[in-house]
């Protein structure tokens, strides 16, 4: 039975937490990058003219059809590999995580991202572009496991919200970065797209080292049977010996965490079904608002959108700076107005914009013509919108909402789930997007506003506050929900 003490909690944000959360928010930069960089290569001509020629020759041809120039389910495997191999690596990172802590994970996955992009610098034919990306979807699989997990455990309750939000931030600000180095190196044929690819290896780098100084969470190290170490490392994180009430909380999550030798096998008893559910249904709903493949292909939408050659990573650029802009909207707001507040109103956003859009390329924008320069800035002013709603709301809160939720028992397995749900999805839009665009065309856009009304009437309807709530006493918070209270089991 949990015991509400929150009010007795002490502490602040200290320069120690600060830091804790800075390094390993650097993981996040990874991801990033490992989005943007792939659509700023795939629009240079030396990369597709290596290893896809004929998309190489269909961009060329003025005849062809506007949405269909980039159609090859190579070059969408490209993309899509990534997800997938990240996919499988989070189900082995779980265990990891859990029996050898957070810091393991995070050094593994440094390493991985320091592989994949050696790999992928050197490639001289398509199998190893292949094996570069697969090398840095396991990084992400490690990554995605580790970080929103260890962001979570280290902040104190009442900036968990902003502090995990970095996770994203720094996601952001490698989405950015991957844009802007891929618009300088476009020029530099015909070895530009190969920086683009190895650039990756600085962060990886950061992450890998500065993951060696990173202290592990007291929750890891209680649950691991390091007892004291954790109270020494709680200490110092929130800067005051007076952390009684937080401390015990977290030994009494351990025992419990402890006696439960099948962490995925429990995750499915009744007493965890909303947390099971919000595991799948957010970070699937993350992926369903069609943001990764702006995100990942926001040069190859640009160019399909009669955007000319000098304007479009310059166009994708723009998209990766509101992104960070609309992170630490997101960062000043969740811990204020809370969770859901902010993923209705981006819901809303996305879908007022994505109809918009859809509404301008079907009437202004044929199969072989291109967009009026009015019409065009019209484009990029609502798609930076559609990214100011994500980056505030869903982009963000998709990692946070599930990394808080899940008591310390199965909390490795309840992220595990969440990332791989999110890699399965990216990976099936991204491998699909290619061909939905060919045919379906500007719909495109309306097929992902649906379901963005649908998750946004789900958030509404079924997902309690998670503002304020300790971590340790985040299962109480599902009892007093209207729904979920009729299925949890009465002595919960």
């Amino acid at each position: 039975m949990a015991i509400e003490r929150a009010e007795e909690y002490r502490g602040k944000v200290t320069g120690f937490v600060i830091m804790a959360c800075l390094v390993a928010a650097i993981g996040g930069s990874m991801f990033g990058y490992d989005i943007g960089v792939s659509g700023g290569v795939t629009s240079m001509d030396e990369f597709l003219r290596e290893f896809f020629h004929d998309v190489y020759e269909k961009k060329r041809n003025a005849h062809e059809n506007n949405y269909c120039k980039f159609n090859n389910q190579g070059l969408a495997a490209f993309n899509s590999s990534l997800y997938i191999a990240g996919m499988v690596a989070s189900l082995v990172a779980s265990p990891i995580t859990r029996n050898y802590g957070r810091r393991a994970s995070i050094i593994c996955a440094g390493i991985f991202f320091l592989i994949g992009a050696a790999v992928n610098a050197g490639s001289v034919n398509l199998a190893m572009v292949l094996l570069g990306r697969i090398m840095l979807g396991f990084g992400v699989g490690f990554e995605t496991q580790a970080v929103p997990v260890y962001l979570s455990e280290v902040a104190p309750t009442h900036m968990r919200g902003g502090l995990t939000i970095m996770f994203q931030l720094a996601v952001t600000l490698g989405i950015f970065g991957a844009n802007l180095i891929s618009y300088v190196t476009q020029n530099l044929k015909p070895w530009g797209w190969r920086l683009s690819l190895g650039s990756a290896a600085l962060p990886a780098l950061l992450m890998t080292f500065g993951g060696y100084f990173l202290p592990e969470t007291p929750n890891s190290l209680i649950e691991r049977g390091l007892t004291e170490r954790g109270r020494h490392v709680l200490e110092k994180l929130r800067g005051t010996n007076n952390v009684n009430a937080e401390f015990q909380d977290m030994v009494d999550a351990s025992e419990l965490a402890n006696s439960i030798k099948t962490p995925f096998k429990d995750l499915l008893q009744k007493h965890h079904r909303p947390q099971l559910v919000m595991a799948i249904l957010m970070p699937m709903f993350q992926i369903l608002t069609g943001v990764n493949c702006i995100l990942f292909y926001s040069p190859v939408l640009f160019f399909t959108m009669g955007f000319g050659i000098n304007s479009l990573l310059y166009s994708s650029v723009l998209v990766g700076v509101v992104l960070v802009l609309s992170t630490f909207i997101s960062i000043a707001l969740v811990d204020r107005i809370g969770r859901r507040a902010l993923l209705i109103t981006g819901g809303l956003q996305m879908i007022i914009c994505q109809v918009i859009v859809s509404v301008i390329l079907g009437l202004k924008f044929g199969d072989n013509q291109e967009l009026s320069k009015e019409y065009s800035i019209m484009l990029v002013i609502f798609f930076c919108l559609f990214i100011l709603g994500y980056g505030s709301s869903w982009g963000p809160l998709g990692w946070t909402i599930p990394s808080e939720i899940f008591p310390l028992e199965v909390r490795s397995a309840g992220q595990s789930i969440t990332v791989t749900i999110n890699l399965l999805f990216t990976f099936i839009i991204s491998q699909a997007f290619l061909y939905l665009l060919c045919a379906l065309k500007f719909g495109i856009f309306l097929f992902f506003a649906g379901f963005v009304f649908v998750m946004t009437i789900f958030v509404y309807f079924m997902l309690p506050e998670t503002k304020g709530v300790p971590i340790e006493e985040m299962t109480l918070l599902w009892r007093k929900h209207w729904f979920w209270k009729k299925l949890l089991p009465q002595n919960l």
